[in-house]
């Protein structure tokens, strides 16, 4: 084995002052307490969690199990288009033949 030549390194930080008055989290909770904010939660708790919660939840799709973003896009297409063809099987009357 070579031996390795230890060199002196000089650490240097710097202390940059944060400028800004509100952080990020500051504007987000903002934005949500505000009238228009609260209404588009509260829409968004009836028209888009049920989603999330019967593919994750009922269906136990809760794992991605391919690697990629092109991969794990078509396996998240995959589960939605299940719960959407549920959706339309529990909704659609079927004609009584006789």
């Amino acid at each position: 084995m070579k031996h390795e030549v230890k060199r002196k390194v000089r650490q240097v930080s710097f202390l940059i002052e944060d400028k800004r008055k509100d952080s990020y989290l500051d504007l987000l909770e903002k934005k949500i307490d505000s009238e228009k904010g609260k209404w588009l939660y509260s829409r968004r708790m009836w028209v888009i969690e049920p989603v999330f919660g019967n593919i994750c939840a009922n269906k136990r799709l809760n794992r991605l199990s391919l690697r990629g973003t092109t991969k794990v896009t078509g396996q998240w297409l995959m589960y939605c288009m299940v719960h959407n063809i549920e959706k339309l099987w529990k909704n659609t009357e079927i004609p009584q033949w006789g």
